[in-house]
């Protein structure tokens, strides 16, 4: 299962938003993959919009096992101050987006094109 969201880090945090997470604590890191959050990365722009797009067998439950986590509990305090609608925990802030195009499926729908020679032109 492929999933992206977003979420909105307050402006003028941003700074320490980046700065949090250019150093993540080993102890959270090993939480989340060990939680089944694969190929997890987030993306912040300037006016705040935070996108976060990661890979699982199934977001609820990866949710639910990070849930169970101390060190979770303790990250989402420590950066709910950080974001716009701090009332809920970061975590359950985010707003899942839906899946409209994926080249991958496509090709694979469209008789076993392979994405190499889509961009030859053939």
């Amino acid at each position: 299962m492929r999933v992206c969201f977003r979420s909105s880090v307050q402006p003028e945090l941003l700074a320490e938003y980046r700065r949090r997470h250019a150093a993540v604590w080993p102890e959270m890191l090993a939480a989340l993959k060990g939680a089944g959050w694969n190929n997890y990365s987030l993306f912040l722009d300037g006016d705040g919009l935070l996108v976060g797009y990661l890979e699982c067998d199934d977001f609820d439950a990866v949710r639910a096992r990070m849930a169970l986590t101390d060190v979770n509990a303790r990250w989402q305090a420590e950066m709910a101050t950080l974001f716009r609608n701090s009332d809920v925990p970061p975590d359950q802030g985010f707003r899942v987006l839906d899946e409209v195009f994926n080249l991958d499926q496509q090709l694979a729908a469209a008789g076993g094109a392979t994405s190499d020679a889509a961009a030859a032109g053939q």
